[in-house]
């Protein structure tokens, strides 16, 4: 028969097992509470993008929900370094400021052209890694919730408006391209001299002014996406 110091023991053994396990989800709840209000805070309530680094208190206060916060950072830093440092040497690259610049720097706008399909790809590779990580989370509801918003507003719609650009650009392009070679095939008819361009041919006047009409209304456009992407991330 055990003796009631025995059960005791027993007893005294649950209870402290008992209360490892309270101790255990009051953690993991305190970590979800933590986590739930610095995405509110300082991700949602923020104007535009705002993806902070996490100081090693906040890491040690989210537990493994840091790593779920990583889904988010990683694939920023992918975009930024990937596509919106690229993108603005692009842009430089096959920026126009006059009509000589389509004939003169004919390799310049197909190398910024070329450039792009890198970009679409890279993108389309970071969003299918982030979304396939994010897939993949388990989270209670309440939390659930809260980074969802959150990762939509750095993840998702960021994605997606600087896909718009390059449609907007690679038209542009392809227009570029071929005015400079229409202005090419025509150099007999057409004397360029800075900013200053004579048409001795009527038909010919009147063709490369339509090509060049297009061309500016595409610059537009691309500049109308450009602000919406700026919107996006600086909030205003």
């Amino acid at each position: 028969m055990r003796s009631i110091v025995q059960r005791l023991g027993a007893l005294s053994l649950l209870v402290v097992f008992s209360f490892a396990l309270v101790a255990c989800g009051n953690k993991e709840a305190d970590q979800r509470k933590a986590f739930a209000t610095f995405l509110q805070t300082r991700v949602l309530d923020k104007p535009g993008i705002r993806v902070p680094a996490l100081s090693a208190e906040e890491k040690a206060s989210f537990g493994d929900y840091a790593q779920h916060y990583a889904v988010i950072t990683d694939f920023n830093e992918g975009m930024n370094k990937s596509e919106g440092q690229p993108m603005t040497q692009i842009i430089a690259k096959g920026g126009l400021r006059s009509v000589s610049d389509l004939v003169s720097r004919r390799d310049d706008i197909k190398a910024a052209k070329d450039g792009l399909a890198g970009l679409r790809t890279a993108l389309d590779q970071q969003t299918t890694t982030a979304d396939a990580a994010h897939a993949q989370l388990k989270q209670p509801d309440d939390l659930k919730q809260v980074y969802d918003k959150a990762y939509e507003k750095t993840v998702t719609v960021p994605s997606t408006t600087f896909k718009e650009v390059f449609p907007a650009l690679d038209t542009m392009f392809d227009s570029a391209l071929a005015v400079g070679s229409y202005i090419e095939q025509n150099k007999s008819k057409i004397q360029i001299s800075g900013s200053t361009v004579s048409v001795t041919d009527p038909a010919v006047q009147t063709e490369l002014n339509k090509r060049l009409q297009q061309l500016n209304s595409q610059s537009t456009a691309i500049k109308a996406a450009q602000q919406k992407l700026q919107m996006v991330v600086r909030g205003a």
